[in-house]
Order: C-alpha cells, then sequence, then structure tokens
C-alpha cells in the first residue's frame, strides 16, 4: 500500500481531496484482504491502515496528501515493528526448540540441531528476519544450526523459489528435498525439529498453514518429532474455536495440471488443489509467539488467556474468561454443532463429498436445508451443481429436550455399523454412506431426492404404496435373519452383541416406552382434557403394567438379532416404486418381535387416525387408503414370516441356534416345528409390543403427526382414543395366550388383528 501510494504521487497522480485519496487507500486494502481470508494478520494491517487513513482524513485542514503520508510513515512503522516481532520470535523460539530436541535425546554430539521447515516465512514474507525461518536464523546465529531443510511447497515451489534462495543467500548450511520425501528423511533421522509458520492459528490451537503442514505434524508425532508453529500474536484468532472453522481457500487447478503454461496432466482429471490446511493443536509441541510461548495447561493450549493477558482479546459479552477456555477445552475433542453455512465448508473440505456436491468454487452457490424432525438431531441436505447429499449430526443430548437429557455420540458409529450390516444383506433398501466422521459425531450418506418422502408425509396426505409391504418383509427378513444365531454362530453373535451395546439408547427405550406412558411423569403428554380420564385409567391399570413389565424384561433380557431399533414411518422413506430404511442409530441385539411390531403398530396408527382428516373440512373419502393400510399389516406380516423362513431354509444350518444335525433338513418335521414354535412365540410378542407403540405415540413424549396433524381436538381425541383402547387390548391379550388367565380372547393371527381393528374403528 505505501509503494503504490509514495509511485502515485511520485506520477503526480495524487488525490485532489482527502476524501479521495480514503476512498481509494479504503478500496485497495478491502481487495488486498481477498487475496488470503485465511490469514488474520493480512487483515489486521489492512485494518490498521484503515484506520490510521481514517484518522488523518477526519483530521482538521486534512488533504490527500497528508492521508497519504499517514499511511506510509504507519506501513513505515509497522514495517520496523514487524522485524522487532520477528526477531523477539526467534529468541523464544530457539530456545523452546532447543530444550525439546534436548530432552527427546535428539541433536548432534555437539549439540546441534537439524530443523526443517515449509513453505516461505523469511524475509520475503514478512518485513525481514522471518517467523519460522527467523528461528533457523536465530539458530544460526547462536551456533546450534547443524543443517536446515527446506521442502520445495508444491504446487507453488515457494520452498523452492523462495525459502531455498533466502537460506543459499545467507550462506546456511540448506538442502532443499521433495514434499513426499519429509517423512522418508524423519524415518533417516536426519530431523532433529520442524518449524513453521502460520495463515491463522484458533482457540484450540488448531494451525492453518500451507498445505502439507498436516502431513508434516502427523509424520512429526508418528517419529516423536517435536512440531512447533511460529506466529506472532497478529495471525491468533482466539474467535475461532477449532480448525473446523477456518475457510481453507482453493487455487487454481493449471498450478497442478501445467508446468510453464504446457498442460502436464490428463485431461478430464478433476483437480482439489487447497491452499492450506489445518494441523491438529494436539500435535503441535509449541506455539511461539513475539509475545513469548503459548502457554498449555493439562496439555491444552490456553491461547484465549494468553491473549487476555496480553490485552488482546475479550470475551463475548457475557461470557467469563473461564467459560471461555472450557469451551475451548470442549473444542479439544472435535465436535462442534455444524449450522447451514458451516456445513457447506465442512463438505468443501472433504473431497469425497465435495465432488458430489459441486467445484470447491461453487461452494457460495451450495443450498443447504436443515431437515431433521427436530426430536433428536440434525440433518443436512446439501445441493450444489454436481448433486447432493445428505449429512446427520449428533448432538450430545436430546434435541428437543435439551442438555438436561444427555445422550451418547457413539450412537452415530452404531447408526454407521448397523447401515453397513443392512446394506450387506438388502443394499436395494438402505442409503449408501459415504463418510463417517467419529469426532464430529456424523454420517454423510446418499440424499434421497424428491420423488423420495418420509413414509409418514406420504400416509398423511392420503397416499398409498403398493410395494411397501413386500419392500418391508425384505428388509425385516434379511437384516433379522442373517444377524441372529439361527445363521451365527455363537461366537460371532455375542462379539456383535458387544460391539451393539448401545446401553444409553436401550435406556432412553425402556424410559419412554416401557414405564413413563403407565406413571406420572412430566415428559407425557396427551389431547387434554378429552383424554385425561382415558390416561387414568391407563397408568391405574394393573394388567397393563403387569403386561408392560413383561416386554420391558424380553426387551432387556431377549438379544435375537440387530434390530434397527427404532423402525417406524418417520425412518423409511418412499416413492411409488421404492422403499428406504434409514436412522438405524437406536440398532441394538434384541427381540425379533420389537422391530416387527413397531413398523405395524404405526401403520396402524395411521390407520386409527383417517377419521379425524377424513372429518377436515373439505376433505374427502380415505377408505381406500384405509382398506390398503390393513391389507399391507397383514402382508408385512406373512411376507416377513415367508421371507424370514426361506432364508432360514437356505442358511439355518449355518448357524449354532438350530444346527443341521439337530433341526434336520429343510422340510422335515424337526424343522418345521420348531418353526412353528418361533413364529407362534413370535407372533404373541408382536401383538404385545404393538400395544406398547401405540400406547407410547399416545400418551408418551413423542407423539406421531399423523394423529397431531387432525387440527379438530375433539376429532383427534376420538381418534386416539379408540387406538388407545385398541392398543391396550393388543397388550394385555396378545396372542390369547393369557386368555385362560381372563385377559381376554386375544388376536390369534394377523388376520383377526386386523379384523378387530376394524372393528375398534368402527365402534363410539
Amino acid at each position: 500500500m505505501a509503494v503504490e501510494l509514495h509511485a502515485l504521487k511520485g506520477a503526480g497522480a495524487a488525490f485532489s481531496t482527502a476524501q479521495e485519496a480514503l476512498d481509494f487507500i479504503n478500496k485497495t486494502l478491502d481487495f488486498l484482504v481477498t487475496s488470503r481470508p485465511t490469514a488474520v494478520n493480512l487483515a489486521d494491517a489492512c485494518n490498521r491502515l484503515k484506520a490510521t487513513a481514517a484518522a488523518a482524513a477526519a483530521a482538521a485542514g486534512a488533504s490527500a496528501t497528508g492521508v497519504c503520508g499517514a499511511v506510509i510513515e504507519a506501513a513505515e512503522a509497522y514495517l520496523a515493528e514487524d522485524i522487532a516481532s520477528n526477531k523477539a520470535m526467534g529468541a523464544y523460539g530457539s530456545a523452546a526448540l532447543l530444550a525439546a530436541v534436548k530432552a527427546r535425546g535428539r541433536g548432534t554430539a555437539g549439540g546441534k540441531v537439524r530443523v526443517l521447515t515449509h513453505c516461505n516465512t523469511g524475509s520475503l514474507a514478512t518485513a525481514g528476519y522471518g517467523t519460522a525461518l527467523g528461528v533457523i536464523r536465530a539458530l544460526n546465529e547462536q551456533g546450534k544450526l547443524e543443517h536446515a531443510f527446506c521442502t520445495e511447497t508444491r504446487p507453488y515451489n515457494q520452498g523452492a523459489r523462495l525459502t531455498a534462495f533466502e537460506l543459499a543467500h545467507d550462506k546456511l548450511p540448506a538442502t532443499l528435498i521433495c514434499d513426499s520425501a519429509a517423512a522418508a528423511l524423519m524415518a533417516a533421522g536426519q530431523v532433529d525439529a520442524v518449524v513453521v509458520g502460520a495463515d491463522r492459528v484458533v482457540a484450540n490451537g488448531d494451525t492453518a498453514n500451507k498445505i502439507g503442514t498436516n502431513a508434516l505434524a502427523i509424520a512429526c508425532g508418528h517419529f516423536g518429532i517435536p512440531f512447533f508453529i511460529a506466529a506472532p500474536t497478529t495471525t491468533i484468532d482466539p474467535d475461532l474455536p477449532t480448525g473446523e472453522h477456518i475457510v481453507i481457500e482453493q487455487r487454481c487447478h493449471t498450478e497442478v495440471t501445467h508446468h510453464k503454461g504446457e498442460r502436464v496432466a490428463a485431461h478430464g482429471v478433476e483437480v482439489w488443489n487447497p491452499s492450506f490446511d489445518v494441523a491438529p493443536g494436539g500435535l503441535i509441541e509449541g506455539i511461539i509467539t513475539e509475545k513469548g510461548m503459548v502457554p498449555k495447561k493439562d496439555g491444552a493450549y490456553q491461547i484465549r488467556s494468553f491473549m487476555y493477558k496480553l490485552g488482546l482479546w475479550q470475551p463475548p459479552a457475557g461470557q467469563s474468561l473461564e467459560e471461555a477456555e472450557k469451551l475451548t477445552l470442549e473444542a479439544q475433542h472435535g465436535f462442534r454443532a455444524l449450522d447451514c453455512e458451516s456445513v457447506k465448508h465442512y463438505v468443501a473440505a472433504r473431497p469425497p463429498l465435495q465432488q458430489r456436491v459441486g467445484p470447491p468454487a461453487s461452494v457460495d452457490s451450495w443450498t443447504v436445508r436443515e431437515v431433521g424432525d427436530g426430536n433428536i438431531n440434525f440433518v443436512f441436505i446439501v445441493e450444489g451443481p454436481a448433486g447432493a447429499l445428505c449429512l446427520k449430526q449428533a448432538l450430545p443430548y436430546v434435541r428437543c429436550v435439551g442438555e438436561s437429557w444427555p445422550l451418547t455420540q457413539d450412537r452415530v458409529r452404531i447408526e454407521t455399523e448397523a447401515l453397513a450390516e443392512q446394506a450387506a444383506v438388502c443394499p436395494e433398501h438402505v442409503p449408501q454412506v459415504y463418510l463417517y466422521d467419529k469426532a464430529m459425531c456424523l454420517i454423510a450418506m446418499r440424499y434421497l431426492a424428491p420423488p423420495f418422502l418420509i413414509l409418514r408425509r406420504g400416509l398423511i396426505a392420503g397416499s398409498t404404496y403398493p410395494h411397501l409391504s413386500a419392500h418391508l418383509s425384505a428388509f425385516l427378513a434379511a437384516s433379522l435373519f442373517h444377524t441372529s444365531a439361527i445363521k451365527l454362530d455363537t461366537t460371532a453373535f455375542r462379539q456383535k452383541q458387544a460391539q451393539y451395546a448401545n446401553d444409553e439408547m436401550c435406556r432412553l427405550t425402556e424410559q419412554v416406552i416401557f414405564t413413563e406412558p403407565y406413571i406420572k411423569a412430566d415428559n407425557n403428554r396427551w389431547t387434554s382434557p378429552q383424554l385425561d380420564a382415558d390416561v387414568a385409567d391407563l397408568q391405574s391399570d394393573v394388567a397393563a403394567k403387569v403386561a408392560v413389565s413383561q416386554l420391558k424384561a424380553a426387551f432387556i433380557g431377549r438379544p435375537q438379532a440387530l434390530l434397527h431399533g427404532d423402525l417406524h414411518t418417520g425412518s423409511i422413506m418412499v416413492t411409488q416404486e421404492e422403499t428406504a430404511v434409514i436412522d438405524p442409530e437406536f440398532a441394538f441385539y434384541g427381540p425379533i418381535a420389537f422391530d416387527v411390531a413397531k413398523i405395524l403398530a404405526n401403520l396402524l396408527l395411521c390407520y386409527f387416525s383417517l377419521d379425524g382428516h377424513e372429518a377436515a373440512a373439505g376433505a374427502g373419502s380415505r377408505q381406500a387408503q384405509r382398506e390398503w393400510l390393513l391389507a399391507t399389516i397383514r402382508d408385512t406380516w406373512t411376507g416377513f414370516v415367508a421371507a424370514f423362513t426361506a432364508l432360514w431354509n437356505e442358511h439355518g444350518g449355518a448357524g449354532d441356534l438350530y444346527p443341521a444335525a439337530l433341526a434336520g433338513p429343510a422340510g422335515g418335521p424337526v424343522l418345521a416345528a420348531l418353526q412353528a414354535d418361533f413364529f407362534g412365540q413370535l407372533w404373541a410378542e408382536t401383538a404385545q409390543f404393538m400395544g406398547a407403540f401405540v400406547i407410547r405415540r399416545l400418551v408418551g413424549i413423542a407423539h406421531v403427526a399423523d394423529m397431531d396433524s387432525i387440527e379438530d381436538a375433539d376429532a383427534r381425541a376420538a381418534c386416539e382414543r379408540r387406538a388407545l383402547r385398541f392398543g391396550r387390548r393388543l397388550l394385555v391379550e396378545g396372542s390369547g395366550r393369557g386368555a385362560a388367565a381372563g385377559k381376554g380372547a386375544g388376536f390369534a393371527s394377523i388376520d383377526a388383528l386386523a379384523e378387530a381393528a376394524a372393528a375398534a374403528r368402527s365402534s363410539s
């Protein structure tokens, strides 16, 4: 800026007014900042010069010459300040580096060190002396530098063109290496320490620097070599909690595809050319500044405290310094909740995801929608010129309740692994997973674009799906059979039980399905006052409490197969031709009837809701959908039994539960008797579980939109009352095995259940 102003003045192109000079200076400096958005100190310097120019322009009798002179003078002062800062960094850094090398028993016999650096951080990148290169210069001045290594720094070769020039100019003992040779050099024992510069250092110590820096940090961690950052305090950004928040600029693809103007890469290949990457704070030995080393506490950088004590940073309004540092410590674990803006940069920084959405340069044009149902997770749809994908992120608590109800984020791992298990045996009904990020508790997967929609929404709108029962039957049979001991040996079966130990999610289920609806609980809600008496009856119903306790015992103690765990109409996406099952975050090993009953119960709830939707003004008849729903309930159960039986006949002898030596061949009397007993017991449990699921969706914390979307409260309550009473019958009577105890005739088959549901719906 100062050079340009001096040249303009010398060329006779001086500005006519102070305001004209100020406008030119501001426009030029703003444009300069856009050249390096990742860097903090460039913006800081530009803002300081803009403030100087503004003050000079506002002074009495201001002139263009005065404004330009003030900026030139300030720039010269900044130049001197930067050199002094760099020399201070050299002194602090050389001492820290020597101490770290000595502590590791590295270095030469004479106490000298061999240091590697990356990119250019010397006089050509600063006012003079340099930051990381300044540390190397300081070591040389002290007689402690054995040898310096600099990387070529592909693809723009700043190391080869600039750093190597400075090292040779100063006659330092130095060697230029390819970027990809750094780890080999470390393995050969030729590197005692690494020191690099920085474009941005954030609150937890994560540091953005020239691409390749993270690879060096990882290699240093592997070989036990201290890795240092040398950066002025103007490069530190305490407001950003982690490196995930740093915007990484993308450079022109020709830097990679061309050499001296000639193309060297094949046509048609895509290019990913980020200018920077981020080295995690946990891999950084020390952060060197002109004010000293950034302190650590319990291994975590105290950057916010450091900058606060220097008077260079203040916590946000309403937040103490201790609270700010606590948030930083939490960020050390790598998790941060994304929003519609930050999710774009998350995707853009990961090539396997970015390529599915669009070129990095197009990120500003991407659109993001948050489509989660609001109960537990965030779900984002990211769309760009190349396509779209879905990202699901788990919060460490129940989203619809808040931090007062903590929830494990390990559910994301379980969901990812369950999707893989399901896709292995039923790929046509499971979305493809592109990425699992453990630290961010995030899954990226195929976006099921329209005409796909959530099954529940389609049902509420009055739609029917001709292939739904066949698809559900196939998914249930394949996912449950192949993970059961009918197919697996007991060693593998027990290993999978341990793999899918999903304690917190299971405890959540035990609470909201098997306990709270039957007691007075703050989480419960229902249509009041219309259902007050019905709920009071339920919560004093001894038979219902006994029956649900029996189901809870089965849920806890009957690990039969890997369950989806939350298979309802909100976790299924459909078109007229396809069905996809999503969201198995509740997956665990439990009773097979649980999964089967949950989806059947949700279809039953929709069935009972239709009278309320028909009652709405202008609504048409739902009779065709009503008949389809009952048929789908029947066909899903019978189709599941048929598909499961076929798999059992084909593969059953491989498992330890019913070995071929005991069960005999398919079609034989023993296997046929075993299957009849298995499905008889399964139907009894399915009917009862259906009752529990119906009840919890009417009385518990989480309802279904099928009922909730009925606007007229009286009409809604009438539908809910019929469903609640029928759910109670299912729960207590089940398949009729309790009839002898006076519990009722029960439902001997799926056909009997469907007929009884139709009769219950017609009753008052």
